[in-house]
């Protein structure tokens, strides 16, 4: 500790334990996370049970240490304390957690996490069996400690059941502005999905010819994140069942999965887990550790994620920056021609899985999920009633008929599995902030197209550093978004943004 460091922490006793205490729990979740990454993407089976049992003890001692009586004076007394407006920031961050902590038993956290991670394993049998039954009988115990974990934290905040954990994810997000957002979403989005797709019908598109070796499409991910600028020293990319992202800023570990006749799947969900990473990545360095420095939310991660995947990497510019490295790895062929390259990345056909979904029907997806475990959280409905229910808003929302294939329905997604309840609007939050970024970035750079097709991904990368990926938690959501995109969230830039690519104007 330098000199001034030292005096600092004399004249700020309260808050510098907090940060000293912050940085253990980073290191426990350092911890935490790399036993999750392992069990997910490299464990062996027979693991299973130790793996659990493992994670369980460690979250236990997170949460003992994140409640330990003498917090309470620490962060009454910091307030006092004279702070600078990021460590005010970071004060805020840590009584945040430290409230949602406090509101829930050691007990049901240690059993949350051996309920989940037993769903989860079995689940990644029953899915392939289309076991809807049998998943029933581990995730019955996952619904139950979800909606005891929901009535804690609601209890402590005032809020409703699904509120409470829908705040876990998405801090400041209600279901009352969330039931807005979805239902400006509900007026246009099928009559757009309907007219894309009867403008895509008179379109000659050239399915690519396969195989699609895994080794292949691996080094063709690996070219992919380097062109994105992934930091290969602080990361790595692996393969499991359901790609994620996980790590921590200093160790980012991405995942995806590989099908031999179909590329753009891997392809594109590398190119989604890198947009997580590169965020992960840029999190002010001198600040972690502390909650400031951490995501701002699950929304916002997601933004980049999408900024990515859909806005950046479905362009015509960057498609034509993906072509050589196609042909590179499959050889050259009519489909990976450019243009014919970007029709084959934005078709539009609803369809029964979410991750490969296009970024047309991608919404509906969500809002079906939301729907179901809202009502499932606030013991609206029963685990039993899911299947039903998903079949009628697929058939509703999508047009598509999923009776009787759990596969590809209502057991597709690990997040259920454990205990992931409040997660899944996420991902049309952030393909919402990521519409209105991406419009920012072409106000302020107006040639921004031309220079992403020139191999000039500068200033997408550079507004994203400064606006969003430095900035972390220094501002809570509604805040940031404000202040990156000079206005509140908003359905018109996603609306515009789909229009344009879609329907060409």
């Amino acid at each position: 500790m330098t000199t001034a460091s030292a005096k600092q922490a004399q004249s700020r006793p309260a808050y510098a334990e907090l940060v000293r205490r912050h940085q253990r729990l980073h290191r426990y979740g350092h911890a935490a996370a790399m036993l999750g990454w392992d069990r997910l993407a490299v464990m062996p089976p027979g693991g299973a049970t130790a793996r659990a049992e493992a994670q369980a003890e460690l979250d236990t001692l997170i949460h003992r240490t994140q409640t330990d009586p003498s917090w309470v004076a620490l962060l009454r007394n910091a307030q006092g304390e004279s702070l600078d407006p990021f460590e005010r920031a970071n004060l805020r961050e840590m009584e945040r957690t430290w409230r949602q902590a406090n509101a829930l038993p050691e007990s049901l956290v240690e059993e949350k996490t051996l309920a989940g991670a037993r769903c989860e394993h079995a689940w990644r049998v029953q899915r392939k069996a289309n076991d809807w039954r049998g998943f029933l009988e581990n995730f019955r115990p996952v619904v139950r400690i979800a909606r005891e974990e929901a009535r804690l934290l609601a209890a402590d905040g005032g809020l409703s059941r699904y509120d409470a954990l829908l705040d876990l994810y998405e801090p400041g997000m209600r279901t009352a502005e969330l039931d807005k957002l979805f239902a400006d979403l509900r007026s246009w989005l099928p009559g757009l999905v309907a007219a894309a797709v009867a403008r895509q019908a008179g379109e000659k598109v050239i399915a690519p010819q396969g195989p699609f070796p895994a080794a292949a499409q691996r080094e063709l991910g690996l070219a992919v994140m380097k062109l994105l600028q992934f930091d290969f020293n602080s990361g790595r990319l692996d393969e499991s069942m359901h790609p994620f992202s996980g790590g921590v800023p200093e160790d980012v570990r991405l995942t995806t999965r590989y099908g031999k006749s179909d590329f753009s799947q891997s392809l594109m969900g590398t190119i989604h887990e890198t947009g997580h990473a590169r965020y992960e990545q840029n999190l002010p360095r001198d600040w972690l550790g502390q909650p400031v420095a951490m995501a701002r939310s699950y929304g916002i991660h997601e933004s980049q994620s999408l900024s990515f995947e859909m806005q950046l990497g479905r362009s015509r510019g960057f498609v034509g920056l993906l072509a050589p490295l196609l042909v590179a790895q499959f050889g050259d062929q009519e489909a990976f021609e450019p243009e014919n390259l970007h029709r084959l990345l934005t078709r539009v056909r609803p369809a029964k899985i979410r991750v490969d979904a296009d970024e047309v029907t991608y919404p509906a997806h969500v809002m079906l999920r939301y729907e179901i475990e809202r009502a499932l959280i606030e013991s609206e409905i029963e685990p039993d009633d899911i299947p039903a229910l998903w079949d009628a808003r697929m058939a509703e929302l999508l047009g598509v008929d999923t009776r009787g294939d759990f596969a590809d329905g209502c057991l597709q997604d690990v997040h259920w599995s454990e205990g992931l309840f409040g997660y899944f609007p996420s991902y049309t939050l952030g393909a919402m902030y990521a519409a209105q970024w991406l419009a920012a970035i072409r106000r302020v750079t107006p040639d921004c197209d031309e220079l992403v097709a020139a191999g000039d991904l500068t200033p997408v990368f550079g507004w994203l550093k400064e606006n969003i990926w430095s900035q972390a938690s220094r501002w809570e959501t509604a805040e940031l978004v404000v202040r990156a995109s000079g206005a509140a969230l908003d359905t018109a830039h996603l609306r515009r943004h789909l229009q344009a690519r879609y329907l060409g104007g």
